[in-house]
């Protein structure tokens, strides 16, 4: 029995070294000095990831964001480091059970040259970082989308949400789908900025089989575009999976918890001057 306690005490030791460096990092003055730590976690998550016991381990002791696939294809752990300007910079470890074994993929923030992030599809070497927190798997065909929220804090005055989408192309990661509205082209994620003291809903409901939004106005008309300057203004949207996409509903009554997930008639929104 000794051995088997040692063996399990074994077994926790870099799941602690881990959490010790992830509640260093925000003490820690610079930035040079906070990157060196979160290198630092980032080769003991690695680590642990690569073990056999890798796709199944527990990691709910450790302080970080994490998402796991409901039908076992990945985790996905992210985390950010603040820097002190008030900005921002995201890593991220995904571990993919591929056919020929669980293999590591290193998301690379790339956020600084993404500069229409609605727009482009992504892969793992030049990723929208965002810390991630709910999965809604979605299927188009026989293909699976793992639609992913996220948080995103962004400047000293700015945070931003994310619904971004996970898939795999010849078993690689790829982020971002066109599955988002009815236009042409679609957007392959959506981004919501809002100003840095406010907060944002954004979840997705089982019941309702929605992902609900707070929906962000600007403070005044003339900040219109400046995303500083918005935050919810009371009213909720919504997106609902409908025929192979995610289908916007304006001003939903978030109240109404009857679970029909068809999309109703909303008025079309009023044209942009």
């Amino acid at each position: 029995s000794l051995g088997m306690c040692f063996g399990t005490r074994a077994q926790d030791e870099p799941t602690a070294a881990l959490v010790a460096l992830l509640k260093k990092l925000p003490t820690v003055a610079s930035d040079a000095g906070r990157d060196s730590v979160s290198a630092t976690i980032k080769s003991e998550l690695r680590t642990l990831l690569k073990r056999e016991d890798g796709m199944t381990r527990s990691f709910d002791a450790v302080p970080m964001s994490r998402i796991d696939a409901p039908d076992g294809t990945f985790r996905l752990f992210t985390w950010n480091i603040p820097h002190t300007n008030g900005s921002h910079h995201y890593e991220g470890l995904l571990l993919v059970n591929n056919k020929k074994g669980p293999m590591v993929h290193e998301l690379r923030d790339a956020t600084a040259t993404i500069t229409a992030p609605e727009v482009p599809e992504l892969g793992a070497e030049r990723w929208y970082g965002a810390l991630y927190y709910q999965v809604i798997p979605v299927k188009r065909g026989a293909k699976t989308y793992y639609t992913l929220l996220g948080w995103k804090g962004y400047s000293s005055v700015e945070t931003r949400k994310v619904i971004d989408v996970l898939h795999f192309k010849g078993g690689q990661p790829r982020f971002g789908a066109p599955l988002f509205g009815t236009g042409r082209p679609k957007a392959n994620r959506k981004v919501y900025g809002y100003a840095f003291q406010a907060t944002m809903m954004l979840r997705y409901d089982p019941t309702m089989e929605r992902i609900m939004l707070d929906h962000l106005s600007p403070r005044r008309a003339d900040m219109e575009g400046q995303w500083a300057y918005y935050g919810p203004d009371m009213s909720t949207d919504a997106f609902v999976w409908d025929k192979g996409s995610w289908s916007f509903e304006a001003d939903i009554d978030a109240r109404d918890r009857q679970k029909d997930p068809r999309p109703f008639n909303a008025p079309p929104p009023a044209p942009k001057p």
